[in-house]
């Protein structure tokens, strides 16, 4: 009787089915990591926005900007309406403003903003909601629901 070279099927199927385990153990974990950088890369775009408001207000004195589209990149000159001071993903010319699986945006009047950025879609871009105000302070939402001002702060 000849030797066989190769694998038998059984062992083939018993290197697939590992395989397997292996990454119905690694995709949640996937998930979950590219939910907290979701977050984190929106708690520093929120970061932004209020820096870039205060920076706003000091250059044109006793207004914040309305959108975030006044803050956003210049063509030209820079001006109240484009004062360059956000990028041209953040800073985009129609709200809310998409960056890293949160949608952003800012609204109020000259003497107060508030800003807000949420999950594109709750439980896969993010889990967690943010606000912040003129006050600077940045609350976040858990639920991903709407964020307030009666939000916790975070820590």
């Amino acid at each position: 009787m000849r030797k066989q070279k190769g694998f038998s099927l059984i062992e083939l199927l018993i290197v697939v089915a590992i395989i397997l385990i292996i990454a119905a153990i690694a995709i949640p974990n996937l998930l979950r990591s590219r939910i907290a950088a979701n977050e984190a890369s929106a708690v520093g775009s929120m970061r932004s926005v209020n820096t870039a408001q205060i920076t706003y207000a000091s250059t044109y004195p006793g207004s914040f900007a309305i959108s975030l589209m006044n803050l956003g990149p210049s063509t030209g000159a820079v001006t109240s309406s484009a004062a360059g001071l956000l990028d041209n993903v953040l800073g985009c010319t129609t709200q809310p403003c998409t960056k890293s699986g949160y949608k952003f945006s800012i609204s109020g009047g000259t003497s107060e903003y508030l800003s807000t950025g949420v999950p594109s879609s709750v439980g896969q871009t993010g889990q967690r909601s943010f606000f912040s105000d003129s006050s600077g302070v940045i609350r976040y939402d858990p639920t991903g629901g709407t964020p307030t001002a009666t939000n916790s702060p975070l820590q």
